[in-house]
């Protein structure tokens, strides 16, 4: 599997994706810089990773989602590519309209960090690696995780089976208890909890080793 991760100004999780990469496949992705014009040929996944891009300033992702990348990215996934958005790459993913929905304040209005238990609730790529197992533990770290659409699209979410994971015990006020989601077709999620950090590499967990397995089977 040929894999790149963007690095915006602010990212602070692209090493701990390209560690992930690089354990899972066997070779490190390319890094592609937020003013690159185009993403390398070939790829098969992209990774949008976790941090605070542009300090989260004007709305988080919002800044990134008007880098010079996101003319390729978009074009990665409009031919099928593989996109995993996580965390601050989930709110990119939206602002770009890669996926549906928007990511408000936490609920409580506080930074919330912690391992979070979570339900696997579609049958997709990335969840393709756990089998009949119904729930995993990722860690989180976000302020602005409340995910939120209108009824229309959470009932079409539904409907679809589009929601991929969902909170156990909801830590930010998320609609329906959504952690993550699907694109039309199924090639792009977005995740707020953090799969690249439980990998088995002394992370105190592995849980998110198989989403990466499943997801090079399928690619």
């Amino acid at each position: 599997m040929k894999c790149a991760v963007i690095v915006f100004p602010g990212s602070n999780c692209d090493r701990d994706a390209a560690d992930a990469l690089t354990h899972v496949t066997g070779r490190p992705p390319a890094m592609v810089w937020h003013k690159e014009g185009e993403l390398p040929d070939g790829l098969d996944l992209v990774v949008l990773p976790g941090g605070f891009s542009y300090g989260d300033y004007l709305r988080s992702g919002a800044m990134a989602a008007a880098s010079p990348v996101a003319s390729a990215l978009r074009r990665h996934a409009d031919r099928g590519g593989y996109v995993l958005a996580i965390c601050n790459g989930f709110q990119v993913a939206t602002e770009l309209r890669l996926l549906p929905g928007a990511l408000l304040r936490n609920a409580g209005l506080n930074f919330v960090c912690r391992p979070q238990p979570l339900s696997i609730a579609a049958d997709c790529a990335f969840t393709s690696g756990y089998g009949s197992s119904g729930n995993v533990v990722f860690p989180i770290a976000h302020h602005d995780g409340n995910f939120f659409a209108d009824t229309d699209m959470l009932d079409r979410l539904e409907g679809e089976g589009r929601v991929a994971f969902r909170y156990v015990g909801n830590p930010n006020g998320s609609q329906r208890d959504i952690a993550g989601v699907l694109s039309e077709n199924r090639r792009v999620l977005g995740l707020m909890p953090h799969p690249e950090r439980v990998i088995g590499g002394g992370e105190n967990g592995a849980d998110g080793l198989k989403l990466f397995q499943g997801l090079m089977a399928a690619a």
